[in-house]
């Protein structure tokens, strides 16, 4: 079995990106940092906050204390250990960046039940400046940022492996971005949205038969749909299937 699991809103129960804020004063940044934001450049949006955060004297440990301040959703450290001492695979795909995971995962003693991270890389420089890079280029999906495609990431991570390694994958995530890795999934794969957020909101249009796109969309969503509040209800349905 492979769990494939979505960072922010997900594995931890806030945004790590928008949590680091709280390290500007009164928690908000100057406008033209806020002016470089853009749905297409997150990525590039990030490396501006780092940059002026160390301008204003914030450092790694400053960071740090920040970032192990966010919990893990609720049921998420049962899930991961249940399927940690079945030897289940675990991969976490997220637009964040590799020194916030590192961090969090380290933190709250999971980093052990992980099997591999795929993220935007990140490292503090000679300076002490966080630095952030892109996971990779692509133009290939219009459903993805050009910095990071989940889908690619979950079907070469299968491919590598062998499919047949797998009876089944879950495929845990909360926004627009894990609709993509979403698509690739075969139906007795599981999908798993968590309620209220993005992307099950957006699994539910298209269930609307009177949703436009629904004919052109609904078709090439072929795994079982989990909705979840807590990480124990994806652990139910594993126990089920066992």
């Amino acid at each position: 079995m492979l769990l494939a699991i979505d960072f922010d809103h997900t594995l931890i129960d806030e945004n790590s990106d928008l949590w680091v804020k709280r390290l500007a004063p009164d928690g908000k940044l100057p406008d033209h940092i806020e002016a470089m934001y853009s749905s297409t450049g997150w990525t590039d949006y990030m490396g501006s906050i780092f940059k002026y955060l160390y301008d204003i004297g914030i450092r790694e440990d400053d960071i740090r204390k920040c970032m192990e301040e966010i919990p893990l959703t609720e049921g998420m450290a049962d899930l991961l250990k249940y399927c940690k001492d079945r030897s289940y695979e675990i991969i976490i795909i997220s637009d964040s960046n590799s020194v916030f995971i590192d961090m969090i995962l380290d933190h709250t003693q999971i980093q052990n039940m992980v099997t591999k991270v795929f993220t935007n890389p990140a490292y503090f420089d000679d300076t002490g400046c966080l630095r952030i890079e892109y996971y990779h280029r692509q133009d290939w999906c219009d459903l993805s940022t050009i910095n990071l495609c989940k889908g690619n990431i979950l079907q070469s991570y299968i491919e590598k492996h062998g499919q047949e390694r797998f009876d089944y994958i879950f495929y845990i995530g909360d926004g627009t971005n894990d609709f993509c890795p979403a698509l690739t999934l075969k139906e007795t794969d599981y999908v798993c949205p968590r309620i209220n957020f993005r992307l099950w909101k957006k699994i539910q249009k298209l269930k609307n038969p009177e949703y436009k796109e629904s004919k052109e969309e609904l078709p090439k969503l072929q795994a079982q749909i989990l909705n979840w509040s807590s990480g124990l209800d994806i652990l139910e349905q594993i126990k089920q299937l066992e």
